[in-house]
């Protein structure tokens, strides 16, 4: 147990601090640690506890305990949480002082600018793991595909395109 949890502080604590762009962007790499790397589950089962901290309310990354909870407990909860979130809001809060004290500056506004395609394509990876991960036939592309389109050209809440998606999950479309 002992060497499980100190994976999970290393793996977190690594992938806190690659977080560019918002905790999504970590998604693709946190799935490729637990599923292939670790084993400690299955793709399916990671898209599962993605879309269970989606719908829950609070921070986009209530996957991470929800992870440590998988793998090790209440003491995996303790860990993921505290190595996911730990080290980023302590480099943030250093960071702000000095990126508030240049904001004047000509290499801020093209460091800044820079980030953005590379959020956008991590973002984009991560939408791909998890579509990936979801996608277990026709049916469940045809509603992955559904979504998608809904969320991006239409104003409708992301929320209601879950909830819509998981009726039809429910129902049964697409099994079996």
């Amino acid at each position: 147990m002992t060497s499980t949890l100190l994976a999970l502080a290393l793996i977190f604590t690594e992938l806190s601090l690659l977080a560019f762009g918002g905790g999504n962007s970590i998604l693709p790499e946190m799935q490729r640690q637990v599923v292939d790397v670790h084993h400690w589950m299955s793709a399916g089962e990671f898209g599962a506890l993605f879309a269970l901290a989606q719908a829950a309310p609070g921070p986009n990354l209530m996957v991470v305990p929800l992870v440590g909870w998988h793998v090790a407990g209440w003491p995996g909860v303790l860990v993921t949480s505290l190595a996911k979130f730990g080290p980023s809001s302590l480099l943030t809060g250093l960071m702000l002082r000095a990126w508030d004290r240049f904001r004047d500056r000509p290499w801020r506004r093209t460091v800044q600018a820079s980030l953005v395609p590379m959020t956008a394509g991590l973002v984009t990876a991560s939408a791909a793991v998890i579509t990936q991960a979801s996608v277990t036939g026709w049916a469940t592309a045809a509603i992955a595909a559904a979504s998608a389109l809904a969320v991006t050209a239409t104003r409708v809440h992301p929320l209601l395109v879950l909830g819509a998606g998981a009726l039809i999950g429910l129902s049964g479309v697409g099994q079996g």
